[in-house]
């Protein structure tokens, strides 16, 4: 949400009629986007709901539900390490190696255009609302072009994209939140308005073929982008389409299609995490490669050959940043190396210590949690050099490459597999975040020593927002549950089982295998295709996108397929003379009109206020119905 930060809190400073600079608007959407990190980071969508399945025969431990003072507890101890790994991973991966960060090169532009300053890396180039010129565009100025015709028409396009968020922001985002709320709130007191069955009552309640017609789902299309949609919408195909039915009608699932244990949805889970598992672990090839040559490059002189990359002189024009590997700020705008040797000593220590006394000794051993948090420092360079090339953090990866680890270290206990699977991803993933921050702040000269405090106060705040949320929606609703599905609950809770027992549901192997070899050869296409920036890289699947739509049912990848084509419309269509901020601004409140009026729902429901009606509903079908 960094854009969508960016943007709100540039508005908000024109509504309340206060100037923030470039520099302030960084360091705001820098807390904001640590505040928002902390629900996945802490596992409250994932790795608490997976805790709160466990079963005895299955696992050997009763459920494990954290009260508000637990929640707290573990927050706090998975908050601040990735924090805290970020300034030492900075200097390396945005000063000397120059990573790109897309989203964050992305933000810097966009903050750039509604400030009036120069977007980074657009003296030569003209731009495209606010994101970075594709590697097919024409990099140089024609010759015919008279270079201060060009720079006026630059600014030109400057003006007018920063006078329409000025002239129609609120009124835009207003228009756009309205209607997201209300059709919000209308789905709550009409159930089937958000239950559409699309090729009728029977597909819709035995296969779970629905249409949610959110426009939340619609903002997040637009903002992924088509060609994410569109990897997700052929994974559902594929997964609720073929698969789904064959395991079904072959016997291999032969429960009720929705159910996790021995439904089809939870035999396609097992090729989800194939492909998930298969498609990080090869995007990460290339990065473990580079850093082991450079390593030996330092260590011994050795320089392992390495791949030309014609995109290396355009990474750099993009980028605009300093042209040497030297730090260039000062030292009283860094985070001292004190800072972070005690925070991280810190951090690890309290961290073991609130994990042991939230989960017991039996839960997971100090020790072991000791590993996690080394494991997580580890995996956080990876992930981070993934995201800085790719855009893409493969944390769900990465997470499982934690629990196989641990299921050696601690053989048999699947709550100790989850909780440090859960630690190490909890770095990865902050410190992933909290780059493409560091990368907006370098590109516009933010002090990251004042984004450093952004990220602790962010991080420190969501402790107490995320945990009390999540206390209050759980006690209104099941997570997980037909409303709330948490379908990376069950990712994480049947790894664990499956390396405890060793058994995976009937022909599940055969196929995990299939898929996996098969997007291990598209990950290596892929990710050859975006180091050499060809046109048609963002068009071959992600496998992590295509995973996505297995593990959800088809009413959260259509809504999401409609936002993308909206995207890929716009821009070919009407983006070319009035930028992407007005888009932005829309998809923003689609997004924030579904969010603060799902709490207005919590409340009613908290209160006892149900449906209005179940008018169309058919047994099953609507979440909110008892019928």
């Amino acid at each position: 949400m960094s854009l969508q930060s960016a943007l709100l809190g540039y508005l908000l400073s024109l509504m309340l009629r206060f100037r923030i600079s470039p520099q302030e608007n960084v360091v705001l959407q820098t807390t904001a986007a640590a505040t928002g990190t902390m629900p996945l980071a802490a596992g409250f969508v994932g790795i608490l709901p997976a805790l709160g399945l466990l079963e005895i025969e299955k696992d050997g431990s009763p459920p494990v539900t954290l009260s508000w003072v637990g929640a707290v507890g573990w927050s706090c101890a998975v908050a601040f390490f990735g924090v805290f790994l970020s300034p030492p991973i900075r200097k390396q991966v945005i000063i000397k190696e120059q990573l790109r960060f897309p989203s964050g090169t992305a933000t810097a532009q966009l903050i750039a255009v509604l400030h009036d300053i120069p977007p980074p890396g657009s003296s030569a180039r003209r731009r495209k609302g606010y994101r970075a010129l594709s590697a097919n565009e024409d990099i140089d100025i024609p010759d015919t072009v008279n270079p201060e015709e060009a720079a006026a028409s630059n600014n030109d396009s400057y003006d007018e994209e920063r006078e329409t968020v000025r002239q129609e922001g609120w009124t835009t985002l207003g228009w756009s939140f309205l209607a997201s709320a209300v059709m919000t709130l209308t789905s709550y007191f009409f159930p089937i308005i958000f239950n559409i069955p699309l090729f009728g009552t029977y597909l819709a309640t035995g296969w779970l073929w629905t249409f949610t017609p959110s426009l939340s789902y619609v903002g997040q299309g637009i903002i992924m982008g088509f060609p994410t949609a569109l990897s997700m919408n052929l994974g559902m195909l594929v997964g609720w389409g073929i698969l789904s039915p064959m395991a079904k009608y072959s016997g291999w699932a032969p429960g009720p299609v929705g159910d996790m244990t021995n439904g089809a949805r939870g035999w396609i889970l097992w090729v989800s995490l194939a492909i998930m598992v298969s498609d990080s672990v090869t995007s990460l090839v290339p990065v473990a490669r580079e850093i082991i040559s450079k390593g030996l490059t330092t260590s011994s002189g050795i320089r392992l050959p390495r791949t030309p990359n014609p995109a290396d002189n355009l990474n750099h024009d993009i980028d605009a940043g300093p042209q040497s590997d030297e730090e260039v700020e000062t030292g009283d705008r860094l985070v001292p190396k004190e800072w972070v040797i005690w925070g991280l000593g810190i951090s690890v220590i309290l961290g073991t210590v609130l994990v042991w006394l939230v989960f017991g000794h039996e839960g997971i051993k100090p020790w072991a949690t000791l590993i996690g948090f080394a494991m997580g420092g580890l995996l956080s360079i990876l992930g981070v050099r993934a995201l800085g090339e790719t855009d893409l953090n493969p944390v769900s990866g990465l997470g499982k490459i934690s629990q196989l680890l641990f299921a050696f270290i601690q053989p048999g206990n699947v709550v100790a597999n989850v909780i440090a699977g859960g630690v190490a991803e909890a770095g990865a993933m902050q410190a992933g975040d909290l780059m493409q921050d560091l990368k907006t702040g370098h590109l516009l000269h933010a002090s990251p020593r004042a984004q450093f405090y952004g990220q602790l106060v962010g991080s420190a705040l969501s402790i107490f927002v995320t945990t009390t949320a999540y206390n209050l929606y759980t006690r209104a609703y099941p997570i997980p549950g037909p409303q709330f599905p948490a379908p990376t609950a069950y990712v994480w809770l049947s790894l664990a089982r499956l390396l405890r027992n060793g058994q995976l549901p009937e022909q599940s192997a055969n196929f995990m295998f299939g898929f996996a070899l098969f997007f291990c050869i598209i990950s290596a296409i892929k990710t050859r295709a975006n180091r050499h920036r060809v046109w048609y890289a963002k068009w071959i699947p992600s496998g992590v996108a295509f995973a996505i739509g297995f593990l959800n049912t088809p009413s959260f990848s259509l809504a999401r397929l409609v936002g993308g084509v909206i995207e890929y419309m716009y821009h070919r269509r009407w983006a070319r003379d009035g930028g992407d901020i007005r888009l932005i601004i829309v998809a923003s409140g689609f997004v924030l009109g579904e969010g603060v009026i799902s709490v207005v729902s919590l409340v009613l429901r908290t209160f006892g206020v149900g449906v209005v009606s179940c008018l169309g509903c058919a047994p099953g079908l609507c979440p909110g119905c008892s019928t």
